[in-house]
């Protein structure tokens, strides 16, 4: 690859190393319906989800009064957008609704990742118990608390390259259900994260490199073990069309809040990005369900644009940030990462209307704003949505009346307190 030609013929990539903040347009996006999934693959993943429904209930007691569905609150932060209009000067028409997807909140595991994680952990678990005949498709799954189905799930092992948050959701719904688990972490992952796998049982390693290297040295050491599953954050369909879940759960949200998604009245959804399983899962589901309606963008690190690079120099997974002289590191361990998923992009180059990337300083910012404005905390990854807000309306928006803008939140509800406070403190110091 010569970097030189390439910055020649994508110039773009000189404000990629300024590390500024840019916005990407996709020359590429046709809402095309050609991919290799179908609406009804997320169909039979919300109905597996169903059929566990009871184990997790049972299994995990904050799920009770959902009657076992891992799902998070949409929220009208009402004060969050006042803010961001007189404090920071965010260009709001006067009937523009800001919405929160709230999956900091999520249960289990407090991220984004407890819909691809745990799904994909399900499934295995499900596949493996029928072929043994333990269980039969019309059963009562709340017979996965048997302790018959934690001795048989003890001779196999589920493995995970992570930066952290899809770690937590493999790990704590693999040891409940029995499983041995290995997560692969780099070592500059949130040591926070580390101990509470390893307090549920998971054996985590720590490897030198970045994620992507220690997605490789899981998907290495899996192909050892026949009993081994290796959940792939880069390439798993199951992952992915367990994010997809998300947006037939949305749909019924908006429909619930009575709010309007038609030609007049479009859909912007902003969500922060890694390698970009749940960001390409959701979209998928929207679009499936909405069309042209509904626009979805990306949010990434200026120190790790991984997702707007792959794309926008149509290379997708054969490019890295460090390709280009970009260094990789940002306080948003979820998304630091320095290569997208081949999947993701596959799914992306069509459904995405754009990416853009944001400051360090800018999350520990909208953090603060919306722990002030809202009480609702969540980690540096998840306020990156916050953070492009007038990119995107000034590129894409400005003709319309009125937009409902979605921040994706992606993670939070499990950060220590004292982190969380000095995750405020910095952001707060951004305003004085």
């Amino acid at each position: 690859m010569n970097i030189d030609e390439l910055i020649i013929k994508y110039p773009e990539i000189l404000s990629l190393q300024s590390y500024r903040p840019f916005l990407w347009t996709n020359p590429h996006q046709n809402y095309a319906e050609n991919l290799r999934f179908t609406i009804t693959d997320i169909e039979d993943a919300e109905n597996r989800f169903q059929r566990f429904a009871p184990f997790i209930a049972e299994a995990f007691p904050e799920t009770v009064l959902n009657k076992g569905i891992i799902e998070s609150p949409l929220v009208e932060i009402r004060a969050m957008k006042a803010a961001m209009a007189e404090r920071i000067g965010c260009s709001f028409s006067d009937h523009d609704r800001l919405f929160l997807k709230c999956d900091h909140a999520l249960p289990i595991s407090g991220s984004i990742k407890a819909r691809g994680g745990i799904y994909e952990v399900l499934k295995y678990a499900e596949t493996l118990a029928i072929q043994a005949g333990l269980l039969r498709v019309q059963d009562n799954y709340r017979c996965l608390t048997e302790e018959k189905f934690k001795r048989f799930f003890s001779d196999y092992s589920l493995a995970v390259g992570s930066t952290g948050n899809l770690g937590l959701s493999v790990g704590i719904m693999g040891r409940k259900l029995g499983f041995n688990v290995e997560v692969h972490m780099s070592t500059d992952a949130k040591k926070w994260k580390k101990e509470l796998l390893r307090s549920v049982g998971a054996t985590v390693y720590e490897h030198s490199g970045d994620f992507t290297q220690a997605v490789a040295q899981g998907r290495e050491q899996a192909k050892s073990n026949e009993k081994m599953h290796f959940i792939d954050d880069e390439y798993s369909t199951d992952l992915f069309l367990g994010y997809a879940v998300a947006a037939f759960r949305l749909k019924k949200q908006i429909a619930e809040q009575n709010i309007s998604v038609d030609a007049e009245h479009p859909l912007a959804v902003i969500i922060p990005c890694g390698v970009g399983g749940a960001p390409s899962g959701i979209t998928f589901g929207l679009k499936q369900i909405f069309g042209k309606n509904v626009r979805c963008f990306t949010a990434e690190p200026t120190h790790a644009p991984a997702m707007l690079l792959g794309l926008m120099t149509e290379l997708w997974d054969q490019i890295s940030v460090k390709d280009v002289g970009i260094d990789g590191i940002t306080a948003a361990d979820g998304l630091a990462v320095g290569r997208p998923s081949k999947l993701a992009c596959e799914v992306l180059d069509s459904q995405i209307s754009g990416c853009f990337t944001v400051t360090d300083d800018d999350l520990f910012k909208y953090l603060a704003l919306l722990a002030n404005t809202e009480k609702i905390q969540v980690e540096p990854s998840a306020s990156a949505g916050f953070c492009g807000f007038d990119l995107i309306r000034n590129r894409f928006f400005t003709t319309f009346d009125r937009v409902n803008y979605i921040v994706w939140s992606t993670g939070g509800g499990m950060v220590p307190p004292a982190e969380m406070t000095e995750y405020i403190k910095r952001g707060n110091r951004s305003f004085r």
